[in-house]
């Protein structure tokens, strides 16, 4: 599902959402800055509590002629506001008149601009965290116990109170109530305006470390996202123009100075691209060059059929029939061997290839052929080379047909009563088989050209049309799809002949299908 709702997303906002989420983690800061301004707020609670109990039970144990001094003493150490009620609710003695207060609450009106951003990110933050309201703390207009929550509080369930508010500059107002034993009461306020500066000051601080953190986090996811996400798109836009196939050549950039994982995606998609252009191209040159070769036998059948409804001489319409048969064997043999050729590349990518021995499977060629009996009194000799030693991985059916066509070829070319040698040798983890002959050899300008499709240099005197021109590329085909190569060369005791060599590599016991051998 997290790949789901991903992949609708582009590149570059992932990684910003990615980047941004880890930042999120970071303010997540303020979240403790919350609870450790409540964990203040509680202990300054506590204390105030604590303290307050002390002094009732100090003013409990003293005449009440030293109260006064007592009272102004504490309110003086702790910076805060003690008043005494009496029993039935009366103020009695408060420290802002025995001294000067110790606090003075401030009106917000009457603050600069930064004082108002600073209450206002403070709004801010308490509704991120979904901090819990806080009342603000109003004088009463009659001063009197029942007035303050917390005495009233505190008479009910016989126990001391503790409440924070907040001053109308939004500074904690800490008060605590206790009730005497002999029914008078104590209330101690005081604004802990320091609470607030230490949560201030540490607030900033952390937003200037994520402010930092989230300025170069979105420049870097930039970076990244610049890096990355623009090189796909190149890539993607080329491989667009690729199967628009609007140009003839489509570039596609490769990339170089990339050693990254996108580099090589660049490099091996820009050779694919040429890859597929040289397999269209070479689709293309094979379909016009079929039609080329199928015109002249359908061209001379057309003929020799036109001329049998016309002329009447026996002898003639024989010749014109044997024409037309000659021409329809012919075509049969290039539909064959253009089916051969057209499928070869498909049908060995789907193969599963086994072990062969070719030493057998030569000898075994070479007494099919002795037996249906060799044209012109033609010799194969082949030296058979030990049982299992000849062995390569591959399809058994494809591999005697690059055999086969390499006897053809060797036998077309060879004199009459010539001699055709194979030869069948390991050398360098690779099998190698020879096929020379007795012929006029390859020129060294035709040793590639031989292997192109429907390209043939026949010997003098053979019958036109009698190969396809196909039989050298098909065997081309199968050695390069058994991850082999097929080469031509002069002979080895520098004889006048070719010799048609065929490099394959040798299987190995690792191989699969070798073990059940």
């Amino acid at each position: 599902m997290a790949l789901r709702w991903s992949g609708q997303l582009s590149l570059t906002r992932r990684i910003l959402a990615v980047n941004i989420f880890a930042l999120a983690l970071l303010a997540g800061g303020f979240f403790y800055l919350d609870s450790y301004r409540s964990r203040v707020v509680d202990e300054r609670l506590q204390r105030s509590l604590s303290e307050l109990q002390l002094l009732g039970t100090a003013l409990e144990s003293t005449p009440d002629a030293q109260h006064d001094g007592l009272i102004n003493a504490f309110a003086s150490k702790n910076d805060g506001r003690i008043r005494q009620y009496s029993a039935d609710g009366r103020l009695e003695t408060d420290s802002f008149k025995l001294a000067p207060p110790r606090y003075v609450l401030r009106d917000p009106a009457s603050e600069d601009w930064q004082r108002h951003v600073a209450r206002f990110l403070d709004k801010v933050v308490d509704r991120i965290v979904f901090a819990p309201r806080t009342p603000y703390f109003t004088e009463p207009a009659i001063d009197r116990a029942d007035a303050w929550p917390e005495l009233v509080a505190a008479r009910s369930s016989g126990q001391g109170q503790a409440m924070n508010r907040y001053a109308p500059d939004r500074t904690p107002m800490v008060s605590a109530a206790v009730v005497m034993r002999n029914g008078e009461a104590l209330l101690a306020t005081e604004n802990a305006r320091d609470i607030t500066r230490v949560v201030r000051a540490e607030r900033l601080r952390l937003g200037f470390v994520l402010a930092t953190a989230l300025l170069g986090s979105t420049l870097l996811s930039l970076f990244l996202a610049r890096t990355i996400v623009l090189p796909l798109r190149r890539l993607a836009r080329a491989a667009v123009r690729v199967r628009l196939g609007r140009a003839r050549e489509v570039t596609v950039p490769r990339l170089p100075d990339r050693r990254d994982e996108i580099g090589l995606l660049a490099r091996a998609l820009s050779d694919m691209s040429h890859a597929l252009r040289k397999r269209i191209d070479a689709t293309d040159a094979f379909a016009a060059d079929v039609s080329h070769e199928l015109k002249n036998p359908i061209a001379s059948l057309r003929s020799a059929l036109d001329g049998l409804s016309t002329i009447d001489r026996p002898d003639l319409r024989a010749q014109l029939l044997a024409i037309a048969k000659d021409d329809v064997r012919r075509l049969d043999r290039l539909v064959t061997d253009i089916a051969e050729a057209s499928r070869v590349d498909a049908q060995l990518s789907r193969t599963r290839f086994e072990p062969v021995d070719l030493g057998k499977m030569i000898e075994e060629l070479i007494l099919a052929r002795e037996t249906r009996g060799i044209e012109r009194d033609v010799r194969i000799a082949f030296a058979r080379p030990r049982v299992d030693v000849a062995v390569v991985m591959g399809e058994e059916q494809r591999l005697a047909r690059v055999l086969e066509n390499l006897l053809d070829n060797a036998i077309s070319f060879s004199p009459d009563g010539g001699l055709v040698q194979i030869v069948a040798t390991v050398a360098n983890d690779e099998v190698l088989v020879s096929v020379e002959d007795e012929g006029p050899g390859v020129p060294l300008s035709e040793r590639e050209t031989v292997f192109r499709r429907f390209h043939s240099v026949r010997p003098e005197g053979e019958q036109f049309g009698k190969h396809s021109g196909l039989g050298l590329a098909i065997a081309r085909s199968i050695v390069d799809g058994h991850q082999g190569r097929i080469s031509i060369g002069d002979r080895d005791d520098a004889q006048q002949g070719a010799s048609f060599i065929v490099h394959l590599p040798m299987a190995q016991a690792a191989d699969p299908g070798m073990a059940s051998e």
